[in-house]
């Protein structure tokens, strides 16, 4: 056997491409696509058994609701999350996009009815995040608290302190909340 040369990322880019440490994960994203699978499939069966019990079934009626299917289908899936020391990333079905955490620059938490925290890091990258992945994800949250730490240390996360803070709040809340309920004592 030969030796293999495989071209590799140098400086920033190795370190942004691989970086070491252990991978979190939002835990309850593979429930939530098995969901929208069975909702997107409940809904094909239904629209091809109704247009084929009025007998309007079609080749061209059949790709209709194929089509319909699969954009509730999108709509439905929510984005994949995951965090990689210094690095959040948020997969949706067509773009990825990733935020450099150890080198935050502001994040804003937008409050009301769909809740969104927005991280924008030193190169400008933006990501858009439901806080409630990160509060229904222990492992994914101490993650990105460590990082957003190591921000405030550099002196690079001038804006979002607060929004940072009100966010372990919540989860510190609903961790005590979840204790207490599985100890029996709420």
């Amino acid at each position: 056997m030969g030796r293999r040369f495989t071209p590799s990322a140098t400086g920033a880019r190795a370190k942004r491409a691989n970086p070491a440490g252990p991978c979190a994960y939002d835990i309850h994203w593979a429930g939530e696509r098995r969901a929208a699978i069975r909702a997107a499939s409940l809904l094909l069966a239904t629209l091809l058994v109704v247009d084929t019990g009025v007998g309007h079934l079609s080749l061209p009626r059949a790709a209709l609701w194929t089509g319909l299917a699969a954009l509730f289908f999108v709509i439905l899936l929510p984005p994949e999350v995951f965090a990689r020391p210094g690095l959040l990333t948020v997969r949706g079905v067509l773009v990825e996009h990733t935020v450099r955490t150890g080198f935050l620059v502001s994040v804003h938490w937008f409050d009301g009815v769909a809740q969104r925290m927005v991280l924008r890091d030193v190169d400008g990258s933006v990501v858009e995040i439901d806080p409630t992945v990160l509060a229904r994800n222990p492992a994914l949250w101490r993650r990105l608290d460590a990082d957003t730490v190591a921000s405030l240390q550099r002196g690079t996360l001038t804006c979002g302190a607060t929004a940072l803070h009100q966010l372990a709040e919540r989860i510190d809340r609903e961790t005590a909340r979840t204790v207490f309920k599985v100890s029996g004592l709420h």
